[in-house]
């Protein structure tokens, strides 16, 4: 079997990773960074396989729980385009209140207590 190669053209750049912002990766994954401490952050990652979100649907994070990693190993994904309320971007702001929907969604409150006390 054949390995494919990754597309670094894909990858995001370390300074431009951010709280709150929502990424698409091209395994079709939402990706919602939650918290960043220093080299480390944690995400929420939805399924993979995902269609597009419609602007009224909630966050798509229930029942999938927090991750941590570094912030080189979440940016060497390869990450997408994709249209959130009607604007074609590789990354979108999330509100506060779907910031705290996400982090509800996958029971992150802790996760993140734990980072930002490192």
């Amino acid at each position: 079997m054949k390995k494919s190669k990754k597309n670094k053209n894909l990858w995001l750049k370390e300074a431009e990773i951010e709280i709150g912002d929502l990424y698409f990766t091209t395994a079709q994954q939402y990706r919602a960074v939650l918290a960043i401490n220093g080299d480390f952050l944690i995400y929420a990652p939805s399924s993979e396989g995902m269609d597009s979100l419609p602007p009224d649907s909630p966050m798509p994070f229930a029942n999938s729980p927090a991750k941590k990693c570094q912030i080189a190993t979440f940016a060497q994904k390869e990450y997408q385009a994709f249209d959130w309320h009607g604007t074609l971007a590789g990354k979108h702001k999330l509100t506060s209140s779907q910031i705290d929907e996400a982090i509800g969604q996958c029971n992150a409150k802790a996760q993140i207590a734990g980072l930002m006390a490192e």
